[in-house]
C-alpha cells in the first residue's frame, strides 16, 4: 500500500444532470449535422432505437433523413432558420431567419452559431422556445 499513499483521492464530481449544458449539446450535435447534410446533400443520420423483431425485442438501427435548415428566396439570397423542435427561433421580433449571401458562407454562420451556443448566448432564446412548446398531457388509463 505505500504505493497508493503517495497518490491524492478526490470525489468525483457529476457530470450528467445539467439540463443547460445538455441541451447546448444537442442543439451543437444538429448544427453539425447541418455542416455534414451542406457538405453532402445525401446525409443520412442513423439512429439506434428498440424495435420488437420475431417477438423479441432488438436494437435495430434507422435511417433518419435530416432536413436542411437553409432555403433560397427568389432573390438567390439563402436564407437559414435556426430550429428548436420543429419550429425556428426567433432572434428578433418577427425575424427568424439569417440572410447569407452565398451557400459557401453557410459553414462560417453554422461555426458562428456553434461559437454563440457554446458562450451561452442562444439559452435565453431556447428556453423561451421550450415554454412555447406544449407539454403533452398523459392518456388516461
Amino acid at each position: 500500500m505505500p504505493v497508493l499513499k503517495s497518490l491524492s483521492f478526490t470525489a468525483v464530481p457529476k457530470t450528467a444532470g445539467d439540463p443547460v449544458n445538455m441541451r447546448r449539446a444537442k442543439f451543437i450535435e444538429k448544427l453539425e449535422e447541418q455542416k455534414l447534410l451542406l457538405a453532402d446533400p445525401g446525409y443520412v443520420r442513423t439512429v439506434q432505437r428498440t424495435a420488437e423483431v420475431d417477438g423479441q425485442k432488438q436494437a435495430v438501427v434507422r435511417k433518419q433523413r435530416v432536413r436542411p435548415w437553409w432555403k433560397t428566396d427568389p432573390s438567390g439570397q439563402i436564407v437559414m432558420s435556426v430550429k428548436f423542435g420543429s419550429k425556428p427561433i426567433e432572434f428578433e421580433k418577427g425575424k427568424a431567419g439569417i440572410a447569407v449571401p452565398s451557400k459557401d458562407k453557410l459553414p462560417t454562420v453554422i461555426n458562428t452559431l456553434i461559437e454563440a451556443v457554446r458562450a451561452g448566448e442562444l439559452d435565453e432564446l431556447f428556453t423561451q422556445a421550450s415554454k412555447a412548446r406544449p407539454i403533452p398531457k398523459k392518456k388516461a388509463a
